[in-house]
């Protein structure tokens, strides 16, 4: 059964009845354009309830050198937004079921226009779009266009996020919210699982919608942990170095994919436990 993009996201959170829902993040085109939809079917196998696709950027400011990376090779790569959303499509050709969120950064999307990109958004399959440097405040005609296509619009919230930012994007948010679980770069490694348990009960005072955690988890324990007191874990960096290294080590797309399909399943099982 198909189901449509407004309803996937919502579906999966209701589905997983309060266990956390894991969200890896993987780099369009990294290792390679073609392993791109292999490499998602096999996270999907490997445990993942949603994929977080990131939209490749030249100038990618909240990201880590790993991702940094990731995105200098797909860039080189020529992967555009428009390749991205193919490759959507491709991928919904044989999965109806689990959600896609874009993530990335406003040029790509204001170069194609607003409208634009969210009708063919819609129409790839898309579920959510989160736009890491499009705060709220400019954000009211894209979140209009993006509903009008089911297409979830993201924001991100983080430790410096006031109650007044908390509550106004509660009021425009859909699907979930991502909490940027510490003050620096996608990678870093300063996770503190208390904070982070505190820092949600302030943003539930205001958003009804799930709350994701990133940055910062890199290991099947610290996903454990915050999968404890969010209801998702987003995990990225730790897996795109796994897929960079098995790369390095053995230049091939399959055994890449294969590094990252078991890395991702044995992080999978822990929050399972």
């Amino acid at each position: 059964m198909s189901i449509s993009s407004n309803q996937r996201l919502k579906a999966t959170f209701e589905r997983l009845n309060g266990r956390a829902a894991l969200i890896p993040y993987i780099t369009t085109g990294d290792p390679s354009v073609s392993a791109t939809v292999p490499l998602m079917h096999a996270l999907v196998q490997a445990g993942a309830d949603v994929i977080e696709l990131g939209v490749p950027f030249s100038d990618p400011m909240a990201d880590g050198p790993v991702i940094q990376r990731a995105a200098e090779r797909a860039v080189a790569r020529g992967v555009s937004l428009q390749k991205v959303l193919d490759l959507v499509t491709e991928f919904r050709q044989t999965d109806s079921q689990t959600p896609v969120v874009l993530m990335g950064y406003a040029n790509p999307i204001e170069a194609m226009g607003q409208e634009k990109f969210a009708i063919a958004a819609g129409a790839a399959g898309v579920d959510g779009v989160l736009t890491v440097d499009l705060p709220p405040e400019e954000s009211e005609d894209y979140v209009t266009h993006l509903i009008k296509q089911n297409v979830d619009p993201i924001f991100l919230l983080a430790p410096t996020s006031t109650e007044e930012r908390m509550q106004r994007i509660a009021d425009i948010a859909r699907g979930y919210v991502y909490y940027v679980s510490l003050k620096g770069v996608t990678g870093s490694a300063a996770l503190n699982v208390d904070q982070v348990a505190q820092q949600i009960k302030r943003i539930r005072e205001h958003v009804s919608i799930p709350v994701g955690v990133g940055f910062g988890i890199r290991d099947a324990q610290s996903a454990q942990q915050v999968a404890q007191v969010a209801d998702a874990v987003v995990i990225g960096s730790k897996l795109i170095e796994t897929l960079e290294q098995s790369y390095a080590e053995h230049g091939d797309d399959q055994k890449a994919i294969e590094a990252a399909a078991a890395w991702l399943k044995s992080v999978s099982q822990a929050i399972s436990a």
